[in-house]
Order: C-alpha cells, then structure tokens, then sequence
C-alpha cells in the first residue's frame, strides 16, 4: 500500500479519514491484526497486509462486522490482490507461558517478519505495540479506520475460524466449530463435564477452574489428538 500525499487523496474505498498523517518518506505501509485474544482456546492468529492501491478492493471492514461467506470471499481477493500479506500465530503454550498479550505481540511480530516486503511504515490495531525493527503506530478501532488492518483483521479471523474447525475435528465434544473456543455457555458446561482438553489455554481462568475440578472421563477425540 502506497500512502497518499494527503488525506484528500486518499481512494474512495477508505471507510473514514484518519485523524493522523503519515511521514512523507513513508511509502510501504502494513496493516496488522489479530483474531483469537479472548477465547479459552485455540492459538492467537494475526496478520500483516500491504495493499496495493492500484487493486482497490471494495468492501474492506472490519472482519467482525462482515458476514462469514463475505470474509471468505474477501480473504481470496486479498490474498490475490495485496502487494504481500503474512499470517503467523502464537501457540497455546506460549499464550500459557508468556501471557496472552505477550502472545499476541509476538504473532503480530512474526506476522510483520513474515512479509516478503519490508514496510516502512506498520499499522496496528489497538493501543499496543509489538517490537519491531521500523516505525510503527498504534490505531484504535484501526480494523474499521485503515484499509490494510482491515484486511490483516479479515485474513486473521478466517485462518483462526479455519483452525477451530480443524481442531473440532479432533475434539468434536467441545463445538469448536460453533464458538471458535469463546466462553459460550456451551463451551462452559462441556468444559466441566470433560475438563480441558490440549486445545486450551490452562492459564485462563475458566480452563484453571475446571482443571481443578473431579477428573473426567477423556472426551471423544483426545486419544487422536494426543497421539
């Protein structure tokens, strides 16, 4: 993503203007976000997108306000069009061991370092930053403002979903298809009745206090899962 001389330049399919402007040497841009910080499974995903502004793509938003077959749809186009984009994630176990912000830094770092472009200049969702070589700026609600953390938010949620669906096929008792690993009320009751399974993140609350719990019968899938 090339940057515009000025806001008023900017292509029609910008959602809103910025209420910041970008250093005049900044030409390369990435886009960075995350998906899978609150659920009780699973890894955090994010990206890192650098759009090419001679292929626009219309209808860019954020990803959670986008309808399932609409982020399908978009995740190809981007995946198509962009000058480069990188999906990375951070694993249960380091969620565990380092946090799951730390985590969710280091994804978005590793996203970043991913590119087969260097950015000049990176974007990020949010009001935290992940330490990175180039300049880099923190947006709130950046996944709704700029069009490339739009884009990194899109490719995000659809890897993610597309992981819990893989590991739903390994531990089809907890509906990881359904929640995507959110604390649903589902997802609470087949965690008390199984326990935790190796999907999820024994440092979450919830997870801790159903680890405690009576010990329960291994659920469909954790021998497949363990082996």
């Amino acid at each position: 993503m090339r940057l515009p001389k000025s806001l008023a330049e900017r292509p029609m399919f910008v959602q809103q203007p910025l209420d910041w402007l970008p250093p005049v040497c900044a030409t390369l841009v990435a886009g960075v976000d995350e998906a899978g910080r609150g659920p009780l499974a699973g890894p955090v995903v994010a990206a890192a997108v650098m759009l090419d502004d001679a292929q626009p793509i219309p209808g860019l938003a954020d990803s959670k306000k986008l309808s399932a077959v609409r982020r399908e749809q978009l995740f190809d186009q981007i995946r198509a069009q962009a000058l480069c984009c990188c999906v990375a994630q951070a694993s249960v176990e380091e969620i565990d061991r380092l946090n799951i912000l730390q985590a969710t830094l280091l994804a978005m770092r590793r996203a970043v370092e991913g590119l087969r472009l260097k950015p000049q200049l990176v974007l990020v969702d949010g009001n935290r930053l992940p330490v990175l070589p180039m300049r880099a700026e923190a947006i709130v609600q950046g996944d709704a403002r700029v069009q490339a953390i739009s884009a990194a938010s899109i490719l995000a949620k659809v890897t993610r979903d597309r992981l819990m669906d893989e590991l739903h096929a390994q531990y089809p008792d907890y509906g990881f298809d359904r929640h995507k690993g959110y604390g649903t009320a589902q997802h609470l009751a087949a965690l008390h009745r199984w326990g935790p399974c190796p999907a999820h993140r024994r440092s979450f609350a919830p997870v801790t206090q159903a680890a405690a719990a009576a010990t329960p019968e291994p659920a469909a899938g954790w021998a497949a899962g363990a082996a």
